[in-house]
């Protein structure tokens, strides 16, 4: 009977040290992973289809490592293109690769 007890105490820390760390390397594995590039583009592609249609998009899937003051981060580009008034319009955009806000759009008229 003692040994019984034993080994249930001895399983029941086990599994306990075993979650806990299940749950650290989760969150350490989650906290690292840097967003899709296909998924960063949907989610600003739906922003634009917000306001009309699109013609075309694009995004890179290399990250650019980017430094602003002291803030260093890694970016992807991408464009997206649409007809405003008859004519084409480009839209470039960075956003940040980790969580996929959009550092910066900059409008680009076809002539």
């Amino acid at each position: 009977m003692e040994k019984t007890k034993k080994f249930a105490q001895g399983l029941a820390v086990g599994s306990s040290i075993g979650l806990a760390a299940g749950i650290a390397a989760n969150h350490y594995y989650r906290k690292k992973q840097k967003m899709s590039p296909d998924k960063v583009l949907d989610q600003i592609k739906e922003a634009f289809l917000k306001e009309g249609p699109i013609e075309g998009s694009w995004i890179s899937f290399d990250t650019e490592h980017k430094q602003k003051f002291a803030i260093t981060m890694d970016v992807l580009s991408g464009g997206i293109t649409r007809t405003e008034d008859n004519q084409l319009v480009a839209y470039e955009f960075t956003a940040d690769a980790k969580t996929g806000a959009v550092l910066s759009i900059d409008r680009i008229i076809s002539e």
